[in-house]
């Protein structure tokens, strides 16, 4: 298992990256790396960070100004090679299917629950793990 996971987080919202940051803690579970957080708070800063390369998960607000994270998500999802799983903070339930519009890989509510947030991205993490091998 490989030493850390690097999680990028996007959002204009200082306060929607710390909840990210707290509900993750270290790891979001016992079988995934540590995490080291990457904090965007421009959707270009976002753009060039994954052209470098190095993202395992990249994490989304949807509810960003002004670029949302689902339009963000899109765009990744087309123009990024091998672009890694995108986890999507919605405003409410009924955004799903904008979630799904995205194209993001799993998507979760804000304000972020620790529980479902920290499940979300270990299953994320692991699935980056399982196409990495």
């Amino acid at each position: 298992m490989q030493a850390t996971a690097t999680v990028l987080v996007y959002s204009d919202d200082s306060h929607t990256r710390e909840q990210v940051r707290l509900a993750t803690g270290r790891r979001p579970a016992p079988d995934v790396p540590v995490v080291e957080f990457l904090e965007c708070a421009t959707h270009a800063a976002v753009v060039s960070e994954l052209d470098k390369g190095g993202i395992d998960v990249v994490v989304l607000d949807g509810e960003a100004a002004p670029m949302g994270g689902m339009g963000l998500c899109r765009q990744i999802k087309d123009e990024v090679f091998q672009c890694p799983p995108v986890l999507l903070l919605i405003g409410r339930p009924q955004d799903a299917w904008l979630a799904t519009w995205s194209r993001a890989d799993a998507a979760v509510t804000l304000p972020v629950d620790p529980v479902e947030f920290a499940e979300a991205l270990a299953s994320l993490l692991r699935q980056k793990r399982l196409q990495s091998a």
